[in-house]
């Protein structure tokens, strides 16, 4: 009995030690399984943690690159051996030099490498946005490898992009701004479209539009300043035949992206606001682009109290330096030359331009451009330090062509509602009239300030030409250059028909003062499109004949005058505006057009270390 007990008590004590043995393997078997999901997960965690660490470094350094380009500049450097990259002195240099980027305990290590082939002259696909422009492209590959705390690799990541130059004046109409196109007399516009902002458009008669519409707001038909919507035809091409918009609209009516597959991508709403430069840059300013790479830079002196100072010019006219010195050799031949500049018109109201919009005396420098063209020959053929641009001959082409910049040096040069202005005469030919003088091949003219078109301009012998300025205005071939007319009533103030061949820059005003649907249905009528140049003539029965494009980057910041029709200011000519076609070859942009940036993407890569 009692060796049962023991062979009894030995099978329980063996089958004890069993069950311990099977539950500590369980309990092993859990640890390890938890471990090995702890595991997993942390390394799932740190996966995640570290592609999104680098591909934020691909998204910054993606990002510097497009804005690079937006200063009239493009990366330059040399990228480190992809062999080691980044790792004791191969770190490269300039815009594609090694950068680290801190994300809380995480670091991406970043670098950048360029096509050896760029850049490459390419026409946008159709079917994309802003299809059929010329663009210029550049094509480039960025590395970002991120790190945890412990310096280990949790992600390596790689990004290869197009960037796309594409110059806004390839747009009939480009604006940073809302737009609203509400033409009175029948108007076709041959070229793209685009705005950051919303776009109206109605007609009291008819309005085609043949190139691709993009909008970065939104699309209306009707007006902006009220509800109104004009049952008259609005049409814009399919790409192959004009189709209306919205014809039996009652009021004014969204456009929505589900009304738009018609137009096979014509027509598109909602798409990405591009960065574009800033007014900004025509600052006559040390650091601002176009003073910067201006060939030439004038400037009309003024004192403190708004009178033409003489100190380094008897007709307060200079020529200036990069830094905003005065060049004194260059300015003593400027005066030299003959009827080439007006200092009168900066001097008591009686020889100023009355500017019936903004109500007041505008103080001018007066540029006759051709004498100025034939004033710099001049001044290379005299040599030494007289040259006007330090040497270069008119058929300079470094940003293609020539670019010029006419500034009003005074105590109210960046006020708001200044009395300033920029006139140009003789410019129906942009060229020397010196027989031994070179070819312009373009001509930028540029100035912060208002400018103003004295009759016909570039329409012999037609150049690649740019007018950039605070606003537009625009003065017939009959203008009374002593200005006396322009206080009298506007029947005094006749204008004949005028031609001008030109891009241009310049502020507009917003409806309602504001963009945006804050500005919807309150506030004055900006004028619209069809009033982007100012006038200031009886224009009835005359006709402006228009070629090339309207771009506008916001508001002006040296006039504040309200559009206003008839009375004092002006009637309306016969409009003959297109787009200048000649535009769609690059090889005829003006000299420094403006341009935006776009990415687009042509790789996006993970790798793996092994």
């Amino acid at each position: 009995m009692n060796q049962n007990h023991q062979v009894e008590s030995g099978i329980v004590l063996i089958s004890t030690l069993l069950m311990l043995a099977a539950l500590l393997a369980l309990f092993a078997a859990f640890y390890s399984i938890t471990r090995i999901e702890f595991a997993t997960t942390r390394a799932s965690k740190n996966s995640a943690s570290g592609f999104a660490v680098a591909e934020a470094g691909l998204n910054l350094r993606a990002e510097e690159i497009r804005a690079t380009f937006l200063d009239y500049n493009r990366p330059t450097g040399i990228a480190p051996v992809n062999n080691l990259a980044c790792q004791g002195t191969n770190q490269g240099s300039g815009d594609f030099t090694c950068q680290d980027f801190e994300f809380g305990k995480h670091i991406a290590t970043t670098y950048v490498s360029e096509d050896s082939n760029n850049p490459i002259q390419t026409t946008v696909p159709s079917g994309e946005l802003y299809q059929n422009l010329a663009a210029q492209e550049y094509r480039y590959s960025i590395r970002s490898t991120a790190k945890n705390p412990q310096s280990e690799v949790e992600a390596l990541l790689e990004l290869r992009f197009k960037s796309r130059l594409i110059p806004l004046f390839q747009f009939v109409a480009f604006y940073d701004k809302d737009l609203e196109i509400l033409p009175g007399p029948d108007m076709t516009l041959s070229g793209p479209i685009h705005t950051n902002g919303d776009l109206y458009l109605d007609t009291n008669s008819s309005l085609n539009i043949g190139g691709q519409v993009t909008v970065a707001g939104d699309l209306f038909r009707g007006r902006k300043d009220d509800s109104s919507c004009n049952k008259k035809t609005v049409a814009v091409k399919d790409p192959a035949n004009y189709l209306s918009i919205m014809p039996n609209c009652n009021s004014r009516t969204q456009v929505q992206s589900s009304d738009l597959p018609p137009w096979n991508g014509m027509i598109r709403v909602g798409v990405e606001p591009l960065t574009v430069p800033q007014p900004e840059m025509l600052d006559s300013t040390p650091g601002s682009a176009y003073w910067d790479k201006a060939d030439l830079r004038l400037a009309l002196h003024l004192d403190s109290s708004n009178n033409p100072d003489l100190s380094f010019s008897s007709l307060a006219i200079e020529v200036r330096n990069t830094d905003n010195s005065v060049n004194t050799s260059a300015t003593t031949f400027l005066e030299a030359c003959p009827g080439l500049i007006d200092a009168a018109h900066a001097v008591g109201n009686s020889y100023s331009f009355f500017n019936n919009r903004e109500t007041k005396f505008i103080k001018m420098l007066e540029v006759d451009l051709q004498g100025l063209l034939d004033c710099i020959h001049s001044s290379n053929l005299a040599g030494g330090l007289s040259a006007l641009m330090n040497g270069k001959a008119l058929n300079e082409e470094s940003e293609g062509g020539l670019v010029l910049y006419l500034a009003v040096d005074g105590p109210d040069s960046y006020s708001i509602a200044n009395s300033y202005g920029v006139r140009l005469r003789n410019a129906a030919e942009l060229q020397s009239s010196l027989p031994s003088a070179p070819l312009v091949k373009g001509i930028t003219v540029v100035t912060n300030q208002a400018i103003y078109s004295a009759g016909d301009y570039n329409i012999q012998n037609k150049i690649p030409a740019a007018l950039m300025a605070d606003s537009f205005n625009v003065l017939s071939n009959n203008w009374n250059f002593s200005d006396v007319p322009s206080t009298n009533a506007i029947g005094q103030r006749q204008a004949t028909n005028t031609a001008i061949n030109a891009a241009i820059l310049a502020g507009t005003d917003s409806t309602g003062g504001v963009d945006g649907s804050n500005g919807r249905g309150v506030g004055k009528y900006n004028g619209g499109l069809e009033n982007y140049p100012r006038f200031h003539e009886n224009w009835s029965s005359k006709t402006l004949t228009y070629r090339g494009s309207f771009v506008s980057l916001g508001t002006p910041l040296h006039v504040d005058g309200e559009w206003k029709y008839g009375g004092p200011q002006y009637t309306a000519p016969n409009r003959n505006w297109d787009y200048d076609t000649d535009f769609n070859d690059a090889a005829n942009l003006p000299p420094m057009t403006p341009r935006f940036v776009y990415l687009r993407q042509e790789l996006f890569v993970r790798e793996f270390e092994q």
